[in-house]
């Protein structure tokens, strides 16, 4: 018997189709010590009874399933992401495979969770930007598309033999990247006080592409919680700045 790791990943299913994808992929998980399923606007709906009879048993990973509307509120206690797909969707991001992205998760302190698209599609840029990195299995380049289940099943084996790896190099006195809700916080606040000078105004037609970036530019660094309050001071001091005392 192998010891299961502690403070396993949750697992996001993101707008998944069929009821008895999600029933296997509760199957997976259960099978390598991985209970948090979150649902991002299920196809659907949930709960749906196809689920039942392919999870084979893991009736209490689909009873404990949570259904989101939208990515960011099920990612919004997480502290890392990583997403999985095939592509990096033309993005600047650090892609691993499956072992090293279970070695940075539990080297990371706080909740961490592994994302899965679609089953046509897989995770589309905007799912990705929510993402620290991207996982991808290596799989033959001429057949590589992999069943939802199966996918999940390839991160659980990853998650539950990796043991005692060597940590990833990480940043010195790194307390671990901020909570996605606290991140979102600052790029909103970063948003709004741009669109109010007017920085969207000059070309407008390129406005989602400049907040595309701008997500992006502030997801890679994996910044604490510490430096997003840091940087939310920032925005308002620019917003409001003090006067020199007279």
């Amino acid at each position: 018997m192998i010891a299961l790791p502690p403070n396993p990943p949750a697992i996001i299913l993101v707008r998944p189709q069929l009821g008895m994808n999600i029933g296997a992929v509760a199957r997976a998980m259960l099978n390598f010590g991985l209970t948090d399923l979150r649902l991002v606007s299920p196809r659907d709906g949930w709960p749906n009874p196809d689920a039942g009879p392919s999870a084979s048993g893991a009736d209490s990973v689909i009873a404990a399933a949570r259904v989101h509307d939208s990515l960011a509120d099920a990612i919004a206690d997480c502290h890392f992401t990583i997403g999985t797909a095939m592509t990096t969707r033309d993005m600047t991001r650090r892609v691993t495979a499956p072992a090293g992205a279970v070695a940075e998760i539990r080297a990371l302190p706080g909740r961490s969770a592994l994302l899965f698209g679609p089953e046509r599609t897989g995770l589309v840029r905007e799912d990705l930007l929510h993402c620290h990195a991207i996982c991808t299995i290596p799989s033959n380049p001429d057949f590589g598309s992999l069943n939802l289940a199966q996918a999940v099943a390839v991160l659980g084996y990853a998650w539950v033999m990796t043991h005692d790896p060597p940590p990833p190099s990480w940043l010195v006195n790194h307390d671990g990247p901020a909570a996605q809700a606290e991140l979102a916080g600052l790029i909103a606040a970063m948003e709004g006080q741009l669109a109010a000078n007017g920085f969207f105004n000059p070309a407008p037609g390129l406005a989602d592409t400049a907040r595309r970036m701008l997500r992006n530019i502030f997801t890679r660094p994996g910044f604490t919680g510490a430096e997003v309050q840091f940087l939310r001071g920032v925005v308002r001091g620019l917003a409001s700045p003090r006067r020199p005392p007279q």
